[in-house]
């Protein structure tokens, strides 16, 4: 179609003027875009409405008139509004409006249904979770439901209280153990001549606390707490555990021995401060017991009969391996191991020992270098008060922690003594320090040492460090329970010489108790060595069947017969006790050299074959 002069005129005119831009910028940013916009331009300079408007507006042009752009009503342009407003004017273009419909979105009733429909409901309100003051506001039906409690306790007894009614107050009102209602009731009673706890005391003492929507370990926190004090130290916990030893079935035989109960008593504190008490600094923090399991150990100890099935901190047999030690806290066999042993090192008796005393320990299988980095207090200063004496206190850290290094406090024991620096990390050059006695006394004991360099392999391909030649602390928890080896291939002989030549299945074996579960190594090293003590002692009872059930009829008959050692005829006769303990020393040396013997000729034969 025939554009007509004046369009060809104008189209010359843009032809001359893009050829004077192409001679300005030869090389366009986008040439694909422009020559598709020139397309676009002939495109709409050849229709005829177009034709018009430029033939009119070159008209107005040649008569000097303004340029004006056509009106929507009277002419019909394809140029889009937004397009027209920037060619024929300098304000901003209005958005095109639409004709409205009685249901557009600009009619009241269209608009109030829309922002109806699209309103979003009211967010649930999320209640209160932290409290700065650390007390949570009670409502009125649990304050309604305690009073209740306490009124249908208390009524029928106007003047008050004693002792084992005060004890259904405690487990059903304050849902605690009822071992707990002894101390308690001596703390509420102090001072009172007639022994009752009255209504009026009870609640005062209660509410001040804020107790009454409290979770349960904040209740423990409060009766254990001396007032003033926020922390617990050795001495909160002695009232607790004086009534464990007068109240508990299990612990009946101790009643005519005050002595032993005393160290009984002692060796659980310790044992509930060193798992628990992880800053080591001898005063729990809320925060601690809050973590810790100590609440579920008192009420197993409340339901168990037998003082050696109680997780954990009160096992007897752990305290017997530490003066001869367990892994159950309140376990009487525990304390019963522990009490032998620190009893067989203390040679002179005088309830300390020395580097010498010390290095004996397990048949001399620790190396002097470890002993001495343990005497210069480098894993926690020593409770004795006294330069080169570890005192029964320090002693029972020394055991746990030897005999089960895989629990945190364990690990931390003997990563300080390893860091000789103090810097954070175990570098080769320590390693060595102590493993150049390990291959001296494998030499000495005619083995084939296992050089360092290899050990170094071993331990890195199994420890896997973030840093290659460098543990950390980090590196020794994140791969625990081998992590152990580490220090063991360090300190101990027997035990990295057992690891050496260990048999894997036999290992899995050792590592299951008589119902299958798995136990730690504390809990194996406790009773192996409880049974060799009951043993030795009453050799006529204690015949190891393969048919008996060790753990269980063959352990209940050697706790009772290693207390008849220790509480026969009332007080204990020094002189007897260190005649017993001297033969359980001398069988004990003895065993371990036929295990010396067979772990070398063992090897013999393997290096043989």
């Amino acid at each position: 179609m025939d554009a007509g002069p004046a369009a060809l005129e104008l189209s010359q005119s843009q032809g001359q003027g893009s050829a004077a831009g192409k001679s300005q910028d030869s090389h366009p940013m986008y040439p694909c875009a422009k020559l598709k916009l020139d397309q676009l331009f002939l495109q709409w300079l050849s229709l005829p409405d177009s034709q018009q408007l430029v033939s009119n507006l070159v008209e107005d042009a040649k008569q000097g008139k303004s340029l004006k752009g056509p009106s929507s009503s009277s002419f019909t342009t394809p140029l889009s509004p937004t397009t027209a407003h920037a060619i024929f004017s300098s304000t901003p273009p209005l958005s095109p409006q639409k004709c409205r419909s009685p249901c557009s979105p600009m009619s009241p009733t269209r608009r109030q249904s829309t922002s109806s429909a699209l309103r979003r409901p009211p967010l649930a309100r999320i209640p209160q979770f932290y409290f700065p003051s650390g007390t949570v506001p009670v409502s009125e039906d649990v304050r309604g439901l305690f009073h209740a409690r306490v009124n249908a306790l208390f009524d029928p007894h106007p003047a008050g209280l004693n002792l084992e009614q005060f004890s259904s107050v405690v487990q059903e009102v304050c849902q605690l153990p009822t071992i707990l209602a002894h101390p308690w009731f001596e703390r509420l009673v102090s001072g009172s001549s007639e022994r009752l706890v009255s209504k009026a005391a009870f609640v005062e003492w209660w509410s001040s606390r804020q107790l009454v929507a409290a979770p349960a370990t904040r209740r423990l926190w409060e009766v254990l707490r001396p007032d003033g004090k926020q922390h617990l130290t050795y001495a909160d916990f002695r009232p607790l555990l004086q009534a464990v030893l007068q109240y508990h079935p299990g612990l009946e035989f101790l009643a005519d021995t005050p002595e032993f109960q005393a160290r009984y008593a002692e060796t659980v504190i310790y044992r509930i401060f060193y798992t628990i008490n992880r800053s080591g600094s001898g005063r729990m923090s809320y925060r601690e017991l809050r973590r810790s399991d100590l609440l579920d150990a008192l009420f197993a100890l409340e339901r168990e009969e037998d003082i050696n099935r109680v997780p954990r901190y009160f096992s007897y047999e752990h305290f017997y391996v530490v003066y001869c030690k367990v892994p159950r806290y309140f376990s009487y066999e525990h304390f019963y191991v522990v009490y032998c042993k620190f009893w067989e090192l203390d040679g002179d008796h005088d309830f300390s020992l020395e580097r010498a005393d010390l290095a004996r320990y397990a048949n001399c299988a620790l190396t002097y270098q470890i002993v001495e980095r343990i005497f210069e207090e480098a894993p926690r200063k020593f409770s004795s008060g006294v330069p080169g004496r570890m005192g029964y206190e320090d002693f029972v850290w020394f055991i746990l922690s030897e005999e089960d290094k895989t629990t945190e406090t364990a690990m931390e024991y003997w990563f300080r003594c390893a860091d000789l620096d103090c810097d954070g990390v175990i570098t080769p050059s320590e390693m060595w320090h102590f493993y150049e006695e390990q291959m001296k006394r494998l030499e000495g004991l005619s083995q084939e040492p296992v050089l360092f360099e290899d050990v170094l392999c071993q331990l890195h391909d199994m420890l896997q460090p973030a840093r290659e030649g460098c543990y950390t602390l980090a590196d020794v928890r994140r791969t625990r329970p081998q992590s152990s080896l580490l220090f063991n291939t360090l300190f101990n002989l027997h035990k990295f010489m057992a690891y050496e030549n260990r048999d894997p299945f036999a290992l899995r074996a050792e590592q299951l108790g008589e119902e299958g579960q798995v136990l730690s190594d504390w809990d194996r090293f406790a009773r192996s060595e409880y049974l060799r003590l009951a043993v030795e002692e009453e050799p006529e009872d204690m015949q190891v069947d393969a048919a008996d059930d060790m753990w269980g009829a063959a352990g209940s008959r050697g706790a009772a017969g290693g207390s008849k050692m220790l509480l026969e005829e009332g007080e204990p006769d020094e002189d007897d006790l260190v005649a017993g303990l001297g033969s359980a020393a001398g069988a004990a040396a003895d065993f371990m050299a036929a295990g010396s013997d067979a772990n070398s000729g063992a090897t013999a034969m393997d290096a043989a074959s």
